[in-house]
């Protein structure tokens, strides 16, 4: 029993030392997303997604598709809805009721964020 007992608590630690080993050589994932969404999105481009099935929303310069997450927002996703495919900087900055977003909504984002908004007009 006592042998059983150290070969499975060795098998248990090898295996953990080699998943630990493994995660040194990979690269994180937060630097790869990081490349992957340097794309420059018009307003043009960002006034065609204004539908809930294809919600995307530029805040604070970054543009990010919400259509995901419309169905998780705590309130209604009417609330959200008139902003799909707009600058809505200001509407999140104060929930368009005066109130700002938690520090939790500001990670939440960044899960959602397909790129930057470049500058110019629709």
């Amino acid at each position: 029993m006592r042998r059983l007992y150290l070969s499975a608590t060795l098998i248990f630690w090898l295996l953990v030392t080699a998943f630990w080993a493994g995660s040194l050589w990979l690269p994180p994932a937060e630097k790869n997303a990081a490349i992957a969404v340097d794309k420059s999105i018009s307003p043009t481009e960002l006034a065609k997604h204004k539908a809930p099935e294809n919600c995307w929303m530029a805040i604070r310069g970054n543009v990010y598709d919400l259509s995901a997450y419309l169905p998780e927002h705590p309130s209604q996703p009417d609330i959200l809805l008139p902003w799909c495919g707009k600058e809505a900087t200001d509407a999140y900055n104060t929930k368009t009721k005066g109130r700002p977003h938690s520090p939790y909504a500001d990670e939440l984002l960044v899960k959602y964020r397909i790129g930057i908004l470049a500058s110019g007009k629709p």
